[in-house]
């Protein structure tokens, strides 16, 4: 008797109590799984995440939230081989398997490794402060906190294990809770791993729930405090998004859905060229990687008519070398589909777009197979058609067949190209392949608005590019139209989708305060020492040194051009300044920023270590010879580093605010310079 998959909910695992469903070894067809979510309390489950899971996860910091995530990664790191030795029952050859294993893995490091675009802090300030009045008494600043939901993913049996940690890696580091709900066929996958984050004891109680069944029903409970993902097909999708909860309460939805994506070979990659080569390997890899189960998968390849023939050639023959069978079997590249309803499913799609556009390479029905047996296993063989008028026969831009199968159709020039990319109605990702950059910047502005991303093929990224159909941790992955019109991932753009902006007014005190980030125009203060002699610990925001003032003399300005070798006429050369903005011989804007960084440093040793850079700088007033200048030096913000190892220096980077001013007060200058100061505390 198959095992019975079991749901993670309210702290425990348990099993459903309605009907249970087959799982089956995609190769084989033997049952080797049912799953079953029947029974769940939804509504508790959400009730549980929000209450318990939700302010563990708020409390902590991005920088405690990432190397929780870096510590599950490591963990799911050790247990990789067992999850490789389950894949093979879904169809995935190793490589295959190695995208949605490692690639999931790859996406706990990529955002754990993000925290340190955080503060360490549980929220952050998110953009420029932004003045509301002329005295400047009165400002705005633009916050991120984390959202008091839960966020519901309900992912696709494509990627059961990459579909899930991509997605939770980014709730987590944003601070909120997640219940995962994978698509039934592949659930025993998600399932192995989730038992393995919660066995590690990383994630605390209620930040990940797991539902293995149908979920029926888990919508009808959600508030505009939670966020629901899906990916899936375009048509379900629809249908989720339009579920009377989610339009009641206005809940975040993001939506990625399966699409007709392009890759279209420039009208400069002719046979022979680097480019017509990486285009024919790319093609072939997109199509027979997961079986051509990928909603970033190549669907559509558009070609110079004049290469159309060759095009043909070239793919039938890279496609003739993909040996097809069970993904243990010796010399097999490309597995099963993850089903025998999905290889019905696929024949059917691939029979409507044969009504107008002929298959011109591989078979319906038959397909030779090693290690096993087609009547009984998911098997497909790669099948490529032409559409000769493809905006004649339009089924092509409408029609997915969610497995090995790809269009080939010509196009006559670059703006033809760019609309049949464009009849894909909104796509995850196109690629192009050429070396001419005028070829390249024609298409992605014409294509930019249709493609969630564009990848530009040629010979110079062809070792390091991760090609056509892998998006990246730190990148968007999403797409207009029919893709969904959502984006996740994107690096510190896909966290805030689980955060909430708000807009705060009030005064540079009082911004001060909330974000703990200086706000000029903020009410300062002065200690009994050098702010240079404090340790990391023992600064505050807003602690404030007052320099003493020098008077800029000619000499100076001399003597700078001398050391620095900027002898700009402006600083040099006094009867050249007739139509400038200059009265006189100008301070070097440098000569300023060293001479303020002179008057403001302490040169005793103390806790600061070194200087580590400069953000931002501005000269706001000409400093002419006779002005008298001053610094006032302000504790800005404080950033706490992590020991890298045990011997490493527990410390910290200050941003510190750098105004500079003339005898009658005003501003000539300001910075925002960083320094790494030691923690008195070295545990």
């Amino acid at each position: 008797m198959p095992a019975t998959l079991e749901n993670y909910a309210l702290g425990r695992w348990m099993p459903g109590s309605g009907h249970k469903q087959e799982l089956y070894d995609a190769s084989t067809g033997e049952v080797i799984a049912l799953a079953d979510g029947e029974g769940l309390d939804f509504a508790a489950m959400l009730d549980y995440g929000r209450r318990v899971g939700n302010p563990a996860l708020r409390r902590m910091t991005f920088h405690e939230r990432g190397r929780m995530i870096k510590a599950l990664a490591l963990h799911l790191t050790e247990k990789k081989e067992d999850f490789y030795t389950l894949s093979y029952r879904s169809g995935a050859t190793r490589a295959d398997s190695w995208i949605d294993i490692e690639g999931g893995i790859g996406n706990l490091f990529a955002n754990a490794s993000l925290r340190r675009k955080f503060p360490d802090k549980p929220f952050y300030v998110d953009g420029d402060p932004i003045g509301l009045s002329k005295a400047g008494s009165f400002m705005g600043q633009h916050l991120m906190v984390p959202k008091e939901g839960v966020a519901v993913h309900i992912n696709a049996y494509n990627f059961p294990i990459w579909g899930m940690l991509e997605k939770i890696a980014v709730n987590l580091l944003a601070g909120m809770p997640a219940i995962v709900k994978p698509a039934v066929p592949t659930a025993y996958l998600t399932e192995a791993v989730v038992r393995e984050v919660i066995a590690s004891n990383i994630l605390p109680e209620g930040a990940l729930q797991l539902v293995c069944g149908s979920g029926q029903g888990i919508l009808d409970h959600v508030t505009y405090q939670d966020v629901v993902t899906f990916t899936g097909s375009a048509e379900t999708g629809r249908k989720l998004r339009g579920h009377p909860r989610i339009i009641a309460e206005s809940v975040p939805f993001n939506l990625e859905a399966d699409s007709l994506n392009a890759a279209v070979l420039g009208p400069d990659a002719v046979p022979g060229t680097p480019e017509f080569d990486l285009f024919i390997k790319e093609v072939r890899k997109e199509m027979t990687t997961k079986a051509g189960q990928k909603c970033t998968a190549i669907r559509r390849v558009i070609v110079p008519e004049n290469l159309l023939e060759d095009v043909q050639i070239a793919l039938g023959k890279a496609l003739a070398q993909t040996t097809i069978g069970h993904p243990l079997a010796e010399g097999v590249r490309m597995g099963a589909l993850a089903g025998m309803d999905q290889v019905k499913r696929v024949r059917e799609q691939v029979r409507q777009l044969a009504k107008n556009t002929p298959i011109v390479y591989g078979d319906l029905e038959n397909v030779q197979v090693i290690g096993g047996d087609c009547k009984v296993g998911a098997f497909f063989s790669p099948i490529v058609l032409l559409n000769s008028e493809p905006f004649r026969f339009t089924d092509t831009h409408e029609v997915e067949a969610f497995g090995p199968v790809s269009t080939l159709m010509p196009y006559k020039d670059v703006d033809e190209a760019i609309k049949l990319a464009n009849l894909g109605k909104g796509s995850l990702v196109c690629s192009v392949a050429t070396n001419d950059p005028m070829v390249a910047q024609e298409f992605v502005l014409g294509a930019a608005t249709h493609h969630g991303r564009i990848l530009v093929l040629n010979h110079e990224v062809a070792k390091e590019s991760t090609g056509h159909g892998s998006p990246l941790p730190l990148l968007i992955h999403g797409g207009p139209g029919r893709a969904g019109g959502g984006q996740e991932l994107g690096g510190v753009r896909g966290v805030e989708h689980f955060m909430q902006r708000v807009a705060i007014q009030g005064s540079p005190t009082m911004i001060t305060a909330i974000t703990d980030v200086y706000q000029q125009g903020a009410k300062q203060f002065e200690r009994d020492k050098h702010p240079f002699q404090h340790y990391f610990e023992e600064l505050e925001i807003g602690q404030t040194y007052t320099t003493h003032r020098h008077t800029v003399t000619e000499a100076d300005i001399t003597n700078f051009a001398q050391v620095s070798g900027d002898n700009f006429y402006a600083h040099v050369d006094a009867t050249s300044l007739e139509g400038t903005l200059f009265t006189g011989r100008v301070a070097h804007g440098y000569y300023i920023l060293s001479k303020a960084a002179g008057m403001f440093v302490d040169p005793r040793k103390g806790p600061v270590l070194l200087n580590y850079g400069l953000d931002e700088c501005r000269f706001t007033k000409p400093v002419y010879p006779g002005m008298t200048i001053g610094v006032k030096l302000t504790v800005k913000e404080k950033i706490a580093q992590e020991k890298r190892s045990e011997e490493d220096v527990a410390k910290g980077i200050v941003r510190w605010l750098v105004d500079v001013s003339d005898e009658t007060g005003e501003t000539v200058a300001v910075a925002t310079i960083l320094t790494m100061v030691k923690k008195k505390n070295q545990e």
